[in-house]
């Protein structure tokens, strides 16, 4: 079982910039094998893919937010990261932080764990 706890978001006007934190329970083991992303969802659309990084350390980008975010995953905190600059009031959503151990990229269905959601509010 892995248990996520997201920190960071917020609001700020459009070109500002924002951090997501997700840190997994210090009892998960092989973190470093699991496949992580970032996945948002804005009021009333389905859950989409953001950012990802598989097994091999790959990362993925969503068309919509290359060159802008940039994901991370510290391995020895058991924490992933979303850097996410040039926002625009498009990225507006409920952002969510997920692990599967065989699932990987920007593909929500079907996966594990997934943290609580932290908003962001992006303002034009």
């Amino acid at each position: 079982q892995v248990q996520l706890v997201q920190s960071g978001g917020g609001s700020v006007q459009a070109g500002g910039s924002l951090n997501l934190t997700c840190e997994a329970s210090e009892y998960t083991y092989g973190w470093s094998t699991y496949c992580v992303g970032w996945f948002r969802q804005g009021s009333g659309n389905t859950r989409e893919g953001v950012a990802s990084i598989d097994k091999e350390g790959t990362e993925s980008y969503a068309d919509s937010v290359k060159g802008r975010f940039t994901i991370s995953k510290d391995n020895a905190k058991k924490t992933l990261y979303l850097q996410m600059n040039s926002l625009k009031p498009e990225d507006t959503a409920m952002y969510y932080c997920a692990a599967d151990f065989w699932r990987c990229g920007l593909v929500s269905s079907g996966i594990d764990y997934w943290g609580q959601g932290t908003q962001v509010t992006v303002s034009s």
